[in-house]
């Protein structure tokens, strides 16, 4: 099975992506541990600015990225394009807060019997996301920005009708300086 862009306007398929072969599945899945080992010792402010780079280049191609959205789930342009915005301040959001919301933290028990604790969060590895084809973008974004901020790589099976998006949003975080294996589109 292929992945295909089809305008639902019209019917016509504008686009293909081709699904991968085991070992191309298995290259890309190696890709993005081998990404996670560099990526989680990447500081914050580096991780941020990944982030903040990413937030500036979803505006900038705000027109070309609401089209692929409106070509293949027939949304209205505006629409397509107000999702980018969002985007944008999911990116900057984290990139401003993350660091704060993960620094360690202190615990006190309640039962004075028992000592206290200190919470640590650690990137996990590789997460795999699959999301439906309804708000492409935004529902990338979502998650996509909170887990690179932990230091976790990603994943993605995107709708399989939704391929241009997927496909935009990778290089999209690759053009900010993301490496290869940090955000990968899986065409499964």
């Amino acid at each position: 099975m292929s992945y295909k862009s089809t305008n639902p306007y019209t019917g016509e398929v504008v686009a293909t992506f081709e699904t991968l072969t085991d070992e191309q599945l298995e290259g890309k899945l190696q890709k993005a541990h081998e990404a996670f080992q560099l990526w989680k010792n990447k500081t914050f402010e580096e991780r941020a600015a990944v982030l903040r780079r990413a937030a500036e280049l979803v505006i900038e191609r705000r027109d070309e990225l609401a089209s692929y959205n409106t070509i293949e789930t027939g949304k209205l342009f505006m629409e397509s394009a107000w999702e980018m915005n969002i985007c944008a301040d999911m990116f900057n959001y984290y990139a401003d807060n993350g660091a704060e919301m993960l620094k360690p933290h202190f615990i006190e028990n309640p039962d004075k019997t028992g000592g206290n604790a200190v919470g640590i969060f650690q990137p996990l590895g590789v997460i795999y996301q699959i999301e439906p084809w309804n708000a492409p973008y935004f529902q990338i974004v979502r998650p996509l920005s909170a887990t690179l901020m932990a230091g976790n790589t990603m994943v993605l099976k995107h709708a399989s009708n939704v391929p241009q998006c997927s496909a935009a949003m990778e290089k999209i975080l690759r053009d900010a300086g993301a490496s290869e294996g940090v955000f990968t589109n899986l065409y499964i």
